[in-house]
């Protein structure tokens, strides 16, 4: 199951959490360490990657709007602990940097201080503000009609500093007044009226609706969460919140959806771009360029319009490897008339996606992730496979798991394209880094090796 962070702009905080804290650590320390030796430059990468994964593997930023104050207080102490003694371990190291005791002492008491405040005076003005202004709420229901459901309808209409707007209940099993329809008229209610997080009592739905209602919620990026009770629920991902005293059963986000795991992956692409341009396009491209025209008249480069993260249309770059036609839009088949003999070579070869690493440098790709797909293919399987949207939720790759297992080029069947997006949602809910440099090994070895779909 994948969420998504939706309601309005509160997507932006923890952007503007983490650029605050990085800001302050950064400018901090050249003022207390002036004069001890310091390489300011290494040890400013230092504390910025030694932040960024004590923060990430903390949680540091797991911090919500139903979350207490307790709960920062400590994230605070785990972080601020922890920071400091990487901190410290740092100078054994640097040879010609004399240890302060008093100038780490001013810094760290500076940095967190600073860090404190802001955070604390954003957590409780952001409250005073849905307070005064109603504003950066979110919508919710709740299927079913329990006493736990009731209570936390409860919570939800007395604690209005966190932010919910309860709309209704949705049950099968109760017809009084305070139900507000079916559990079959529930999902048009949830398009109409724009709801961002869906409240579910197990006891209320079998396995079939459940199965259901988490599709739907998959398709259409919205928020669903579990009030606990003896049923069994199936799923790797659960955690429990707490809103003050009151638990429900999350499904967690993936990694990709966490900001600094975005940050690792995207500086990853950065640097990997910039490498593949430097070393490999800045002497390819005249070639291929000098061979494409020698065969056939046309640009050197083909851009076709294709959907990228949240289906927002970019245009991926190839070496181009057609005789220029009107059917842009129609997949590429087996000996297809349309492809030049260069073209047989450099598809073959996967030499015609090496300038989508451009596409990766501007961020509208990235390195690994689900291939982008046509319009007209993306139009026609979104509708009809379960799951396929969840693979906008992530920018699309030049290469991806479901491309080295084979399931790439042509598509022939229904079945090859849901073989392609159940190993895109796999992907999605398992990335880490050392995944993504295993399926670029992967599709190095598949190049030599040569595919079969390759054509």
């Amino acid at each position: 199951m994948i969420l998504s962070g939706r309601a309005g702009y509160s997507k932006y905080l923890r952007l503007i959490n983490i650029s605050f804290d990085i800001l302050v650590i950064t400018l901090s320390f050249p003022i207390f360490f002036e004069g001890l030796g310091l390489n300011n430059l290494h040890f400013g990468a230092y504390q910025f990657v030694a932040w960024s994964i004590i923060a990430y593997f903390s949680g540091f930023y797991e911090v919500f709007r139903y979350s207490p104050p307790q709960d920062l207080l400590t994230k605070l102490f785990k972080q601020a602990l922890l920071f400091t003694l990487v901190i410290i371990a740092f100078f054994p190291f640097a040879k010609t940097t004399v240890f302060s005791g008093l100038a780490t002492a001013k810094f760290l008491a500076t940095v967190f201080i600073a860090i404190s405040l802001f955070k604390f005076l954003l957590f409780y003005y952001l409250k005073q503000y849905r307070l005064s202004t109603g504003s950066n709420f979110r919508k919710a229901v709740i299927v079913g009609y329990t006493p736990d459901a009731i209570r936390l309808k409860d919570f939800f209409e007395e604690k209005t500093e966190y932010g919910y707007r309860f709309l209704g209940f949705f049950s099968d099993k109760e017809t009084n007044a305070q139900i507000t329809g079916t559990v079959t008229q529930l999902q048009d209610f949830i398009i109409d009226n724009n709801v961002d997080e869906i409240y579910c009592s197990l006891n209320e739905l079998d396995n079939a609706q459940l199965k259901d209602l988490v599709n739907f919620a998959d398709a259409n990026s919205k928020t669903i969460k579990f009030i606990p009770d003896a049923k069994e629920i199936f799923s790797k991902n659960l955690r429990i919140d707490y809103y003050e005293f009151f638990p429900v059963l999350s499904l967690r986000k993936t990694a990709l959806h966490e900001p600094p795991a975005q940050v690792v992956k995207r500086i990853f692409d950065i640097v990997f771009s910039i490498m593949v341009i430097i070393l490999v396009l800045s002497w390819l491209t005249p070639l291929m360029a000098l061979l494409i025209k020698l065969e056939s008249k046309g640009p050197v480069f083909f851009k076709q319009s294709r959907p990228g993260i949240n289906e927002k249309e970019f245009f991926c770059w190839k070496f181009r490897s057609m005789q220029i036609n009107e059917t842009t839009e129609k997949s590429v088949t087996r000996n297809d008339p349309r492809v030049t003999r260069i073209g047989k070579f450099i598809r073959k070869t996967s030499i015609d996606e090496m300038p989508q690493f451009i596409n990766v440098l501007r961020g509208e790709m990235s390195v690994v992730g689900p291939r982008p797909h046509l319009w007209t293919q993306n139009n026609s399987y979104s509708q009809t496979i379960k799951k396929y949207m969840v693979r906008l939720y992530v920018r699309p790759g030049i290469t991806g798991l479901a491309q080295v297992r084979g399931f790439r080029g042509e598509i022939t069947t229904d079945e090859d394209m849901i073989n392609r997006i159940r190993y895109d949602v796999f992907y999605i809910e398992n990335w880490s880094l050392l995944f993504d440099l295993k399926i670029i090994i992967q599709t190095v070895v598949n190049i030599f090796m040569g595919e079969d779909k390759a054509y």
